[in-house]
């Protein structure tokens, strides 16, 4: 299991279960109430992959449900339906998104990553707030983010646009790659040891990527769009591949809304506006009108694009959103917690002190 990241820390947080007679596999997809997982098969030794219920660990809560990464206790008793999983390894990472629309609900989208790669096609100009938008999902999953600008084989200019991409990527490896010609590959893979993630919106080429690091078509790809070179919807799901070299891969389905889910990922994607800030003369500046603010100071001199403030402002809004849904969600269980005490109490004849 040490190609998809077994390790003797895990072995070690293990070891209850292995007492209880459980096997330890990895979570490669996950489907309604059940998932494929790879494991050990105890008596011959080899590699297989079994159909589990997930039914026992719940999903219905979307950040704490069974996902494509997670390291599972597996139950392969001869008298059970099927096998079962029972439990989760605690996560080393996890990359959360909050759920499409109004509702401030997290979703976890890929579990115990090492690497998050953010793909753009340059078959269009890149979107930088969109790329400092998955650049700030991925610092917050605890991984380490990489950019990989795709089918460089369809501009001339590939250069001049990472070194555009670098500037909305501060401490971020930006590669230029083709899985066409070859271009960037081999030093796309060196950087992506251990488990990776690819995100991205649809046709940016993750599943194309896939197959040529994984060195096979272990993917489904479409043409590209014949108008634009843009390419198609292709995955459904999230899917975790191993690599010829060692290490694993996780494809993902592309992303149409990219919502953050707080914590500290927008100040790590934004530190240059963050090290700036340090500088102002008041450590409370909300960079408007405050004297001494050497954040506006770079915006008049034009060493901060306006573009990226108001990007890294809009991203804040949208953590300071979530984190008052959160505090509200707190608030009401904890209101209808008392009321539940309080009915209870009064139906047996005893008092209730606030």
């Amino acid at each position: 299991m040490t190609g998809y990241g077994w390790t003797a820390e895990l072995a070690e947080l293990f070891a209850p279960f292995a007492a209880a007679g459980l096997v330890p596999a990895r979570i490669v997809r996950v489907d309604r109430g059940q998932c494929d997982a790879v494991l050990v098969d105890p008596e011959s030794g080899d590699l297989r992959t079994v159909r589990a219920d997930t039914r026992q660990v719940g999903d219905a809560d979307m950040i704490n449900c069974p996902c494509t990464g997670d390291w599972a206790a597996v139950d392969l008793s001869a008298g059970l339906p099927m096998p079962a999983v029972v439990a989760l390894l605690p996560r080393s990472t996890a990359i959360i998104r909050k759920v499409a629309g109004k509702r401030s609900d997290g979703q976890v989208l890929a579990a115990n990553v090492d690497t998050v790669v953010v793909a753009a096609s340059l078959a269009a100009e890149p979107d930088l707030g969109r790329i400092e938008r998955f650049l700030a999902l991925a610092w917050e999953s605890g991984a380490e983010p990489l950019v990989a600008l795709t089918k460089a084989d369809l501009v001339d200019d590939a250069d001049f646009i990472r070194a555009d991409v670098e500037a909305a990527a501060p401490g971020v490896t930006v590669l230029v790659v083709s899985a066409e010609t070859g271009e960037g590959i081999d030093v796309l893979r060196a950087c992506t040891p251990g488990t990776t993630a690819v995100l991205g919106q649809s046709g940016v080429g993750k599943s194309t990527l896939t197959n040529v690091l994984a060195g096979a078509d272990v993917m489904a790809v479409q043409e590209a769009r014949s108008g634009d070179q843009k390419g198609r919807h292709t995955t459904t799901t999230r899917e975790l591949v191993p690599l010829p070299g060692g290490g694993v891969l996780i494809d993902t389905p592309g992303l149409r809304e990219v919502g953050l889910y707080g914590g500290e990922g927008v100040a790590l994607a934004f530190a240059d506006i963050e090290e700036l800030a340090e500088e102002c003369r008041f450590h409370d500046c909300h960079h408007e009108s405050e004297p001494g603010c050497a954040v506006r100071a770079a915006l008049a001199d034009g060493t901060l694009p306006e573009r990226r403030m108001e990007s890294y402002r809009k991203l804040q809004r949208e953590n300071e959103w979530i984190a008052s849904r959160s505090d509200a969600r707190l608030a009401t269980a904890r209101v209808k917690k008392w009321k539940t005490i309080t009915k209870t109490m009064r139906a047996a004849g005893g008092t209730v002190k606030w």
